[in-house]
């Protein structure tokens, strides 16, 4: 089978694939992941195929696989109303630790690597794997917002 023939094959199965990934996972953003993960696998093992004939089941098999893969992820996450509370160590600043936590993650990610874990700005820009402009304007506007939480807090 040339690759051209497998991709054609594939995408005359694509509908057929979503439709047992739909039985199989409930979110639509885990299903994509599944279908997409599952075609990436069988491209690259298309060689090992032996029978053509059973293509379609066998690339079945594949996505079956990463269904159950991604439901037993998906059991090991807790709910977010099940989590304990982030309570504010002693020494800490209990408002300013609410306001923190309160951020966007984009916006308190880069904030707590450079205020809190003293990374430079350098630093956090190959964590997050962003240009160092990005990192400033993030926790620019992370200070603006936070800045906005404290002072209403202060108002009130």
């Amino acid at each position: 089978m040339t690759d051209e023939e497998f991709s054609e094959a594939i995408i005359a199965m694509t509908d057929a694939l979503y439709r047992v990934c739909y039985s199989q996972l409930p979110q639509g953003c885990d299903r994509e992941d599944a279908i997409q993960e599952s075609l990436s696998k069988a491209w690259k093992k298309r060689h090992s195929l032996r029978d053509e004939r059973y293509l379609q089941t066998w690339i079945v098999r594949i996505l079956l696989n990463v269904c159950h893969d991604i439901r037993k992820k998906r059991e090991l996450e807790h709910p977010a109303d099940e989590l304990p509370e982030r309570n504010a160590p002693d020494d800490a600043d209990f408002e300013l630790h609410q306001a923190l936590f309160a951020l966007d993650k984009t916006l308190r990610l880069p904030v707590v690597l450079h205020y809190v874990e003293g990374f430079s700005i350098r630093e956090v820009a190959r964590i997050l794997r962003c240009p160092q402009g990005t990192v400033k304007s993030r926790m620019s506007r992370g200070r603006q917002e936070l800045r906005k939480m404290l002072s209403g807090k202060a108002e009130g």
